[in-house]
């Protein structure tokens, strides 16, 4: 696999190891193969366990001594922690952002917003989603705040949402209550919009995940994937 340039070695091994859970590849127990996941990176061994480190702190492994690394639970529970616990990070950042009402802070959300609602595609509504996203951590999370969030966000791949899950008109709507809700200098209601959002993206992975056959479960005969306002 050629190597992108500019990213870290470590976290070309997490996006390795995150997508073959994503995909089914690995499950819950399956030993990680070190070796195989050298030659399929071409990279060395060293890196690859900087990336089981933190995949370890972030709950996406566990190492057992002298045995090795196995994939810890993965099931739609885990899942919506996963969503559950971002959103409330999210909302962290934004209830701050509430709070100070920095002008230039909203008028860039007010943009983005503006952004999303013109989006023709879910790859554009998601780059701009994560644009937004981006915008009010880099301005009102500190450095362990958005340490806790990237490990929150682990098994919210940005490459997996643009390429597989559409973007429903109700994240939209929450994106607007987010944004609204700063102008507003109402910091319960900021959170409030974060959780909802994470939620319902919890619940359209959820679904996709099922379709798939990843995760088991009945497939929702209305998928949140279509959910109107």
């Amino acid at each position: 696999m050629p190597k992108k340039y500019g990213v870290k070695e470590k976290d070309l091994v997490i996006a390795h190891v995150v997508n073959l859970v994503l995909t089914g590849k690995l499950r819950t127990g399956d030993r990680l193969d070190r070796n195989e996941i050298a030659g399929d990176l071409g990279i060395s061994r060293v890196p690859i366990q900087e990336a089981v480190v933190q995949l370890e702190h972030d709950g996406i492994i566990s190492t057992q001594y002298h045995r090795g690394a196995f994939i810890e639970r993965f099931d739609a529970d885990v899942l919506g922690e996963h969503h559950e616990v971002y959103g409330v990070l999210n909302g962290i950042a934004s209830a701050r952002a509430a709070t100070a009402a920095d002008p230039d802070v909203l008028a860039a959300l007010h943009a983005l917003t503006s952004a999303l609602a013109a989006s023709r595609d879910a790859r554009s509504f998601h780059d701009t989603a994560w644009r937004y996203r981006r915008t009010i951590t880099d301005a009102y999370a500190g450095p362990r705040l958005q340490a806790a969030t990237a490990a929150a966000q682990t098994f919210i791949p940005h490459d997996y949402w643009s390429a597989f899950l559409d973007a429903p008109a109700g994240l939209l709507d929450h994106y607007r209550a987010e944004t609204a809700a700063i102008a507003d200098r109402d910091p319960a209601a900021a959170r409030a919009a974060c959780i909802a959002a994470a939620r319902l993206m919890g619940a359209m992975m959820r679904t996709e995940l099922v379709r798939r056959g990843v995760l088991d479960g009945p497939v929702a005969t209305e998928s949140p994937l279509t959910e109107s306002g």
